[in-house]
């Protein structure tokens, strides 16, 4: 019941930043808003402001801004209706939503930044056979201070030096701290090859180590927590943009790469047991997520309102109301069709039905969170 209560509660939150974004942006467009809900269905209680009814409805799943004049067949030509305004306003007002999830991620970054992100520490947990730290003296529970004498703190440290000094047949300098003494090892980090999510055949250098799992945190300043939480989410949306063009040229399969609301719920889930950060990495997660999904060119997203309005801009005049609800009704079915697609997937991958003989249980690190 917890699991279901914070997912309501960051979906809402995160529904409600998105609508709040297209009323912001209609009422400084000058255009009226009838109805600002959250959630759908029948109204429960709210208060009318300015022309415009706030209400909470039944259904706590979704929610939404509607504008005067915004169906085309309810238009009646009044100046104060969004088909009446410029092509500019109006592109501002779809993409208003988007942009405004996509700086509310950002704030959250920037907040996890503040509050402490969870790293790894430099404590070793597992030395392999056969690989070049064994093999140099290193055992499990020593923790790494340096490498070719660049302090190490956190794992990423160590990932990150070791990939920066360790080209051609470099040797490593590893300094570590084995009870109260420490030690020096000389280390020829060995090649392992492999292919990442996007296909490619990467190759790095290996210690043959694995980390304790010893999580601890690391918490900056306001201006070094915007800097880095600006940073995670260009990262993040660099990716993101790089896996749905895999996925849509077939570079990697839809399942086995793409989380619905059930996946979603499951890490809310794993995230609520582990602490407040946890919880706030998802919801800025999906809510850059959010933002990218909506502005997809497609029609009944914010994107495919923003296509129509570049073929606006082009041809002089709107694609006629028959065509645009056309494609609406085609591309409903479709978005339809590939929700249930991913639910069932979901199903398969974070329940038990996935035990049963309906589909094979997909291990749940193969998966990508929006």
């Amino acid at each position: 019941m917890l699991t279901w209560i914070l997912v309501v509660i960051i979906f809402g939150v995160l529904i409600l930043v998105h609508e709040a974004g297209h009323l912001v942006a209609a009422k400084k467009a000058g255009i009226a808003v009838e109805m600002f809900s959250l959630g759908m269905g029948r109204r429960l209680f709210g208060v009318k402001v300015g022309g415009t009814d706030y209400r909470v409805s039944l259904i706590p799943f979704g929610g939404f801004c509607k504008m005067a004049g915004e169906d085309p067949a309810e238009a009646e030509g009044k100046e104060y209706e969004f088909g009446a305004k410029p092509v500019g306003y109006r592109f501002w007002v779809v993409v208003a939503g988007s942009l405004t999830n996509y700086v509310f991620a950002f704030l959250l970054f920037s907040v996890i930044f503040m509050i402490g992100v969870p790293v790894l520490s430099n404590e070793v947990g597992q030395v392999l056979n056969d690989y070049p730290a064994r093999k140099a003296g290193i055992k499990p529970g020593d923790r790494i201070i340096a490498i070719n004498e660049k302090k190490i703190e956190y794992w990423d440290d160590i990932l990150k030096v070791v990939a920066e000094e360790s080209a051609g047949e470099a040797v490593l300098d590893i300094e570590v701290e084995r009870g109260d003494r420490s030690m020096m090892f000389r280390v020829r980090p060995a090649v392992s090859e492999s292919v990442n999510i996007f296909g490619q055949k990467i190759s790095r250098r290996m210690l043959g180590i694995g980390n304790r799992e010893k999580v601890t945190s690391i918490s900056y300043g306001p201006v070094a927590a915007v800097y880095h939480g600006g940073k995670r989410l260009l990262q993040l949306t660099a990716m993101t943009y790089r896996l749905i063009w895999l996925l849509l040229t077939g570079g990697i399969a839809v399942k086995a790469s793409a989380v619905g609301p059930i996946g979603i719920a499951f890490f809310i889930k794993q995230a609520a047991g582990m602490g407040l950060v946890p919880l706030l990495l998802i919801m800025a997660n999906v809510s850059m997520a959010l933002a990218i999904f909506n502005l997809l060119p497609f029609p009944i997203l914010d994107g495919g309102h923003v296509v129509f309005l570049f073929i606006e801009k082009l041809r002089g005049r709107p694609l006629s109301v028959r065509v645009q609800e056309t494609m609406a009704r085609i591309a409903l079915v479709l978005l339809l069709a590939f929700a249930l697609f991913i639910s069932w997937q979901d199903l398969i991958k974070f329940t038990p039905l996935g035990k049963t003989g309906f589909g094979n249980k997909a291990d749940v690190s193969e998966s990508v969170s929006p």
